[in-house]
C-alpha cells in the first residue's frame, strides 16, 4: 500500500481524494519509479475537480508528470537508483500518475534527469516549463533571434508563462507579458519580462488584421487571444500555441496566414517524441536560470492538491505548484 490521489466515479459520483493505494491499481509497465516531487498542472486541475473529462479510466491516480528515483525495472535502459523525469504520455489521464508515492509506467516514456536540477527543481519546471521549452525551441527553428523584435508571452502568470519569460529573457529577447493580473507586473518584470500588457488588449474579439507589433508569440490562451495573436504577429513571424486556458475555439480568419505569411506552430507536449523531450530537457539545463525557479514555485504537500486544483482553476495559483510526494 501507498499514499496517493485517487480519482473514482461510481453510483456516488466523481470524486478525488487522498487514501491508501493497493499497488494492484497500478497499470502495467516495465518501471517502477518512487515518486519524491509531482506538480499541479492546469490539467491536473480539471481532471481532480472533474470540470472536463481529462480522466478516461478509473479509478485513476492523477498527475500529468513527476520526478523520483527507479526502485526496480526490466527496461535495459534503466536500473534502481536512476533519477528521471516523466511527462506527458496520458499519464494521469489514461495510466496512473505521479500524485502518489509510487509509479508504475513505461521505461520508453522516461528522461533521465540532467544532473544540474534536483527531483524538486525538475518539477518546479515541470510539463509547463518543458512546455515552454518546446515553444521557445520552436521560434528559434522558424529563424526568430533576439534582435527581431517584441516576443509576446500570454497567461503569463502561469506555468507555462513564467517559465517561458524566464527562458526567452536569458536567451536575450525582449518580451512582452500579458496578463490578467497585472497588479502582479512585479513579478513578472522580475523574470525578465520588458514590459507587461493587461489581457484585455487582446481577449475581445478583434478585426481579422491588425497593426503588426510581434516577432514572435508563445500563446497558452486560445480563443481570441490566439486570434488576435496571430492578427498582431509580423510579417513572417510565428506564433507557438500550446493551451486553452481561454477557450479551445479559434474565430480567426486566414488573413495573417496568406497576407503576413504567419506560422502557427501546435506545440504538442504529450505525445512528443523521446528526442524532442531529450532536447528540451538538455536545453532547461543548459538556459533556464535556476535562481528563477524559487520565484516561480510554491510548495504544497500531497495532502493539498485536491483544495489547491481548485484555486488553480479559479486562476488563484501564480507560477508553478510543486507538490511533495516523498521523502
Amino acid at each position: 500500500m501507498f499514499q496517493g490521489i485517487l480519482i473514482t466515479k461510481d453510483e456516488a459520483g466523481y470524486q478525488a481524494r487522498l487514501q491508501a493505494i493497493d499497488e494492484a491499481v497500478l497499470p502495467e509497465g516495465d518501471v517502477t519509479v518512487r515518486v519524491a516531487w509531482s506538480t499541479l498542472n492546469y490539467k491536473d486541475g480539471l481532471a481532480i475537480t472533474g470540470r472536463s473529462p481529462v480522466v478516461r479510466r478509473f479509478p485513476m491516480i492523477p498527475g500529468i508528470d513527476f520526478a523520483g528515483t527507479v526502485e526496480s525495472s526490466s527496461h535495459p535502459a534503466w536500473k534502481a537508483g536512476d533519477q528521471v523525469v516523466l511527462n506527458g504520455w496520458g499519464v494521469g489521464e489514461v495510466h496512473c500518475g505521479g500524485l502518489a508515492e509510487v509509479a508504475r509506467v513505461k521505461g520508453d516514456w522516461l528522461v533521465r534527469l540532467p544532473a544540474v536540477f534536483t527531483t524538486r527543481q525538475a518539477m518546479a519546471i515541470g510539463t509547463a516549463g518543458y512546455t515552454a521549452m518546446l515553444c521557445v525551441l520552436a521560434l528559434e527553428k522558424h529563424g526568430i533571434r533576439p534582435g527581431d523584435g517584441e516576443i509576446l508571452v500570454t497567461g503569463a502568470n502561469g506555468g507555462v508563462g513564467s517559465v517561458a519569460i524566464a527562458l526567452l529573457a536569458k536567451l536575450g529577447y525582449t518580451v512582452v507579458a500579458s496578463t490578467g493580473r497585472v497588479a502582479e507586473s512585479d513579478y513578472l518584470t522580475g523574470l525578465g519580462a520588458a514590459s507587461v500588457i493587461d489581457r484585455k488588449e487582446l481577449s475581445e474579439p478583434g478585426k481579422p488584421i491588425g497593426k503588426e507589433r510581434w516577432a514572435g508569440v508563445i500563446d497558452t490562451v486560445g480563443s481570441h487571444t490566439l486570434v488576435n495573436a496571430c492578427a498582431t504577429t509580423r510579417y513572417r513571424g510565428a506564433v507557438a500555441a500550446c493551451g486553452l486556458a481561454g477557450g479551445m475555439d479559434f474565430p480567426a480568419t486566414v488573413a495573417p496566414f496568406i497576407l503576413r505569411g504567419v506560422t502557427l506552430y501546435g506545440i504538442d507536449s504529450v505525445m512528443a517524441p523521446q528526442p524532442v523531450r531529450q532536447e528540451a530537457w538538455e536545453r532547461l539545463a543548459r538556459d533556464l536560470d535556476a535562481s528563477k525557479l524559487d520565484a516561480i514555485t510554491s510548495e504544497i504537500a500531497l495532502a493539498d492538491a485536491t483544495s489547491v486544483a481548485e484555486k488553480l482553476l479559479a486562476g488563484q495559483v501564480r507560477g508553478r505548484v510543486v507538490v511533495k510526494i516523498g521523502g
